[in-house]
Formats: structure tokens, sequence, C-alpha cells
């Protein structure tokens, strides 16, 4: 109780300033989603700065080292190290069974008393990014040393107090191939205040041996260290002291390396390598689309982002997480981190990424996972038009299209009996399973006749009418109209009950982590009155919390508590506000993961994180970082600014759409937002917003698609509350405007610029 205390008193200040946000008691008792509703109800709608002071942030893992850490990688590699997020050392064991043990422990100490760095968490910052975003670690750690502990001590001596010794790291992974495979990170402490520094460095006792010409090398004479000229070994540590100016630099490498085949460490060369480093996670993040929105913040999780699941990816597969049970492959989870890598413009990662995801296979979700294979290949080819990658692939996916088609031997034409989900073992009729294979049959179809190949895409597609008739039915059949909206369950046919609320029990939680995925097939027609039920069912039955998606209710879990959220499972959720066009709950889900889904400045996130506190530090998350939960953030960044869609039902993407869900704050006066380079399925589109409200007017630029035309084009300003879109023209030329400040460039090529006309 006591250590939740200064917790209380922060919400409690927090909320005296805001008396309409509810407290978290009632926030988690609620069937609505409270904290985003308030955040909907501020000026201009749902921002970070609302959102980040109701909790501390997720800092704590269920693992010895108890902060989270930070994977340091180059870009696919295969050997991967740890620094932890309060500096206490890298690739540190977990301790606990959800952790790998990777590399060698080397912990870091400072002060003549050799205390653990980081180990007072109010002496130790928030860990930041080299210009905000780049994967280089930088911290910083307050201990005093003693200006005369004992000895002969003056009895008359004056009081002195110099400054504290304010210790700083930085840490990187090495991007040279000879090193990155080996998993080598280099460190270098330095004094950011004070003159009297002490550093230890302590390696495991079972891997040192010897330490030589700054090398400290395991009982098979390899290397596991590697020190400057600074360092010295004593006491089995090696020890270097600090002065204003100086520097001491270290090599780790996670996988220990000949002792022949490493260079001598210095301060020149951690500098080469840093400066290398950096260059190459510019030079790859340079071949994403660039976005640029008035908030610094955004532009810089979008970067890292990528940074960080490139450092996820081992050689051609993007592993959910690194150096804990998720280390591995996941259908789903992986199919959407590869298409957000694709919707930033990856395209060739997306091509090689491809083939281990179609590979992939796991007993009991067979017509699940095939849903998302043929899926993935469907927007691989919308968005590059490329038919010799669908053809390439064809051995592989097409035999799980035969799957989708050959196997619907259960009732009323559906599958047989599937796992619910990955991690109930329960078997249903699935609807999950039943509506992510129509949308796949039914894209392929659409793929193959761009592709000429037009008998097995009518045949294909007769399959996938009837198949969908099927799925309506046994729907209709299955559906609860007890609730208000109608409860539409994952197990067909009378197998689940009502989940009201949602998290009543473990079955609910996971019913609302998956629902998203028949929300997402498009199984309910546009314009219907069914294709709203499962959101709005989340939005008022207590499925969500600042728009993430909540789990929980009464069900422990050893990793968080028994309230918690899994953000990256949103996704869809996010997506489908956007498709109804409701920018403002898109928003809410945006801000609500960047301000408390991720951690603060390093935008780590777990597959889920507990909205109790552990102290006014932070929340325990599971198992991270997360690719998907990193996908869920870029996928919604991406949409919110650009969406190619296929509003007409038929499987082939006709609609382009900008600029519908941004920040009303980002068209303030004098800012602007720009895309540059965005991949869609028409090709690639740049596009610019200037705000100049004080002289009435919003001024864009887009450079339209030029390898195929969209049906519809449509172009949009959010201005700011209190102003509203009264005119636009176009080369002179008057257009006509909606009330959300929307104009139709359908038919336009080339560089269109919009001059759109606002008042108060």
């Amino acid at each position: 109780m006591k250590r939740l205390l200064p917790f209380v008193l922060f919400v409690a200040s927090v909320l005296s300033a805001s008396a309409a946000v509810p407290p978290l008691a009632e926030a988690l008792a609620s069937g609505r989603d409270v904290w985003g509703e308030a955040a909907m109800a501020q000026p201009n709608g749902a921002s970070y700065e609302f959102f980040a002071p109701l909790l501390p942030p997720p800092r704590y893992v269920h693992a010895d080292f108890r902060h989270y850490p930070i994977v340091l990688s180059a870009p696919n590699a295969k050997v991967k190290a740890r620094l932890i997020a309060n500096g206490s050392g890298v690739n540190l064991r977990g301790g606990s069974r959800s952790w790998h043990d990777i590399g060698t422990p080397v912990t870091f100490r400072v002060g003549p008393d050799e205390f653990l760095f980081g180990g007072l968490r109010e002496r130790v910052t928030e860990p930041e990014l080299a210009e905000g975003w780049l994967p280089i670690v930088q911290l910083r750690y307050t201990h005093r040393s003693p200006v005369q502990s004992g000895g002969l001590v003056p009895l008359d001596q004056p009081k002195h107090e110099p400054p504290r010794e304010i210790y700083r790291l930085e840490a990187f992974a090495a991007t040279d191939p000879a090193l990155a495979s080996n998993g080598v990170v280099f460190v270098k402490f330095d004094l950011a205040q004070g003159t009297n520094g002490f550093l230890a460095v302590e390696v495991d006792g079972k891997a040192a041996n010897k330490f030589s010409a700054g090398r400290l090398t395991d009982a098979q004479g390899r290397v596991v260290a590697v020190f400057d000229s600074a360092w010295k070994w004593e006491r089995g540590l090696a020890v270097a002291r600090l002065r204003p100016g100086t520097t001491a630099t270290l090599e780790i490498p996670t996988a220990s390396l000949d002792a022949g085949a490493l260079f001598k460490m210095t301060p020149a060369l951690y500098a080469q390598h840093r400066e290398a480093a950096a260059q190459t996670w510019k030079k790859l993040v340079a071949q994403a689309m660039n976005v640029e929105t008035p908030e610094p913040l955004v532009n810089n999780a979008w970067r890292h982002l990528l940074c960080q699941n490139f450092s996820l990816i081992t050689g051609d597969r993007i592993h959910y997480s690194a150096g804990n049970q998720y280390d591995q492959l996941y259908e789903a989870e992986g199919s959407d981190t590869a298409l957000a890598m694709l919707w930033w413009g990856y395209e060739n990662d997306m091509r090689r990424l491809a083939g281990p995801l179609i590979d992939f296979t796991r007993k009991g979700l067979e017509f699940h996972q095939a849903g998302f294979k043929i899926n993935d290949v469907c927007r691989l080819y919308w968005q590059t038009r490329d038919a010799a990658a669908v053809k390439e692939l064809r051995p592989r996916w097409e035999k799980e299209l035969r799957r989708l088609v050959d196997n619907r031997t259960g009732p009323d034409g559906l599958f047989p009996k599937e796992q619910y989900c990955g991690d109930i073992h329960t078997f249903c009729y699935s609807l999950n399973a039943n509506s992510k294979a129509w949308r796949a049959i039914r894209d392929m179809s659409t793929v193959l006749a761009e592709l000429g190949e037009k008998e097995e895409a009518k045949r294909y597609a007769d399959v996938a009418t009837d198949f969908r008739k099927a799925t309506l039915a046994a729907v209709a059949k299955s559906v609860r109209r007890e609730t208000t909206p109608p409860f539409v369950p994952v197990a067909l046919f009378g197998d689940e009950p009502v989940h009201d609320p949602i998290l009543h029990s473990r079955i609910g939680s996971y019913w609302n982590i998956i629902i998203g995925y028949t929300m997402a097939s498009g199984i309910f027609p546009r314009g219907s009155e069914e294709e709203n039920w499962i959101a709005r069912y989340q939005e008022q039955h207590g499925g969500l919390c600042m728009g993430m998606i909540r789990s929980g209710g009464g069900e422990f879990t050893f990793w968080t508590s028994d309230q918690r959220v899994n953000p990256l499972y949103g996704t869809r959720y996010a997506l489908d506000t956007l498709r109804r066009d409701d920018p403002e709950r898109a928003l809410v889900s945006f801000y609500g993961m960047l301000a408390q889904g991720f951690t603060r400045n390093t935008f780590v996130t777990g597959e889920g994180c507990a909205l109790t506190p552990v102290d006014d530090g932070g929340r325990f998350f599971y198992c991270p970082p997360n690719s998907a939960g990193n996908a869920h953030f870029l996928t919604m960044l991406r949409h919110l600014l650009v969406q190619d869609s296929d509003l007409d039902d038929d499987g082939e993407p006709e609609t382009l759409r900008l600029g519908f869900g941004t920040s009303r704050r980002w068209l303030e006066d004098g800012k602007q937002i720009k895309i540059e380079r965005a991949p869609t399925a028409f090709g690639p589109v740049s596009a610019k917003w200037e705000s100049k409200l004080s002289s009435g007017e919003v001024l864009a630029q887009v450079e339209l698609p030029a390898r195929n035309a969209p049906k519809k084009i449509l172009l949009r300003a959010r201005v700011p509350e209190g102003w509203r879109v009264t005119s636009a023209e176009a080369a002179g030329r008057t257009l006509a405007v909606d009330e959300h400040g929307t104009v139709d460039l359908t038919g336009r090529t080339g560089t269109v610029a919009v001059r759109f006309k606002v008042a108060k």
C-alpha cells in the first residue's frame, strides 16, 4: 500500500486539474471507454498530452532484471543483445522461464562503493534515443562520490559540496556485418556532471577467465569483452576512473569472438562504429515513405518503430519478440507486422518475409492461418502489381487456397471445427476462420482475374459467393439479440454465451482480442446493420480503454495483473473506425497507444500491459519488445494519413482518401503535414498541407499516383475546432466541399494544388 501512495497522490493531482476525467477504478468498471470519451471531449479531441499523465508508463517485466529490456541488433541480424532500460547491464539473465539467456551477462556499477547503475529508480533518467529515434540508447544516473570518507580529516574541515556525479551511458549494436553476426554491443561512459567518477564492470564469473591487453577471455580463449586503455583489472572487475572530459569505452560480443578476430578497443573506434550505425539506420529509414507531422514525438515514434522491427527480423523471419518465449514466428501477428512494413514502402522486404509466413503451420489452426497467408499475397499484389512475385510464391499459397476451397465439410457449408484461437484449444465452428477464408478466396479470385486467369478467377468467385451466404446464414442462427447491439460470437451455433460485460471471464477476454478478425474480413455487407455490431459492442460493453483492446477481468496472470490491455489486437478496430469515417475514435486508439501502450522515449511495447500500476514509476508489461505492437502504431499512422480502400466490396481497392484521420491540432495556424512517397494500391502518392488560418486558408498540394488511376480520390483538411472549411478551389475552378472539409479530386492527374478557404 505504501508503494502505491505516491501514485495515488499523482493521479489525484491529475484529476484535480480535470474533474471530467473519472478515476482509474471507475474507468475499469465502466462498460464504456470513459477515458477515451473524455479525450474526445477535449478541444480538438484526443492527444498524447491528455493520456500521458493518467497512468505511469509500462516499465517492469517479470524477470530478475525487472526493468524492461531494449533489444540491440543490426538490421535482420540473427544474434541480438539486450540492454536493460535502467542501465544496469547488457545481456543480464532473466531468471524466470519466460526469458532466454543470451550471451555473457555484463553488469555496470558506479561510484567508489560500486553500486548498481540504475539501482535507485529515482536517480536514473528515462532512457533516450539519439536524435530522438536512432537505436543508440542514452541514460544518466546520479550517484555521488564522497569528498573524503575517512583518514586524515581536518578537525576544522570546511563544508564543501561539489556537484554530484551524473554518469552517462550510451550503447548501440554494431552494424558492421563482421561484428553484427556476433551481436556486438558498444558502450561508452562519461560524466555529464561531477569530477570524481568511478566505474566497475562485472562480467559473469563463469565466463570471465583472463584479462590481458584490454581483452577478457573465457576458459576456451574466446573474447567476451574488450576494453579501452582507461580500464584495468582489479578484484575480478574491470575498473576505470572518470574525470571531466574523459570517457571509458568497451565492446561486448553477445556471441563470443575468436581472440584473433578482434581489434583493439579505443574511443576513436567507438566513434567510428557509432557513426556507421547511425548512417545504416538513417539509410534504411530513408527507404520508407516520409511522414512529417507537427508533433516531434510522432515523427520519432514511426522512425524508431521501423528500426525496432528490423531489429526483430531474424534473417527472413519476422519474429514476435526477441530474447524471450515469444522469440519466434506467429502467423497472424507476423502477417500484421509484414503488412505494416509493406504499407511503409518496404516492398522487397515483404517479398522475403512472405515466404516463411506462408510456410508456417500450427496444428489446429490451419484454416485460420490459411486466410492470413492468402490475404498477405493479395495485398502484396495490389500494392506492387508484381505478377511475377505472385507466380513465384504460387506453389506455396495455392495449396493454402485449395485447403480453404476443398474443406468446407462442416454444417451448412462451413469448415469443420477448429481451435477457438492459439491460446484456447477448445474446438468450435469458428466465425473468424470462415469469414477470413471467404475474404481470402474472394480477393484471390480478383487477383487471378487481374492476372488474366479468367476461368480460375470465376471458379473461385463463385465459391466465395456461396461461402459468404453460408457464413452469414450461420451468423444469423448464432447471433444473440438479448443485448444492444446484438452479440456476435466467434463460436457459431450456440456454443458461446454472451459476454456482457466482455471481461466477465477468460473466454470473454479472448473474444475481445480476436473478434477483430471477423470485423476486418468485411463479411457483413457494406451499409448493412450488422457491419457495425462488433465495434459498437466493444465500445459499449467494456472492450476498450483509451482505445486499446482490454483483457483480464478477474483472470490472473503472473506477467501483469487481472486488468490489462492488449493493444496490438486493436489494429482492426482502429482501421474500422476509419472505414466508418470516425476519426475521433481512431485518434483515441492512436494517442492511447503512444502515451500508455509504449515506454516513454524508447517506444517499446509488449503483447499486453497492466492497467493497474506497481508504483508511481510504472506498470508491468509482458515479453517486450513486440513487433506486432509496433506495427499497430505504424498501421494506424499510415491510415490516418493515407487510405487505399475497397469500399465497393469487390475485392479490389478503388478509393484513395487522404488526410481523413489527422489530428485537428496538426493544422493549427502555421503548422504543416507532409507525406512523401506513400505506397498505395495505385502507386506512390505525396501530399502536403500548410495551415495559414490567420490568412483564412489551408493550402494543400498532392502528387497523385500515376501507375493506376483510382476510381475515386478524396482530399480532406481537418481544421481545428472553431474553424470550418467554407470553400475550395484548384486551378482556378471551385470545388464542392462537404461538412468535413473534403473535396473530390477524382479524374485528376499529376500535381494538384488545392486552396481551402476557412473561417471561424
